[in-house]
């Protein structure tokens, strides 16, 4: 059974987080994730990889009241 997730827009954005001793982590989007029709599990399709050692981070997309996302 294949889910297509090309009708559909994405629900997740996924991040490469790379934490520094010091400081602020750096956030990459890297690519998106789309839930599975019976909410077992998701589509995940990136753009790049993650960097060596980031942690890969989905959150939620949020409405964008500038461009009407």
């Amino acid at each position: 059974m294949s889910n297509d997730t090309t009708k559909n827009r994405p629900t997740y954005r996924i991040f490469s987080v790379t934490r520094p001793a010091e400081g602020d982590g750096k956030w990459t989007e890297i690519g998106a994730a789309w839930p599975h029709k019976d909410g077992q599990g998701f589509n995940l399709k990136f753009d790049a990889m993650p960097a060596n050692g980031a942690e890969v981070v989905l959150r939620t997309i949020k409405a964008n009241k500038a461009n009407g996302q």
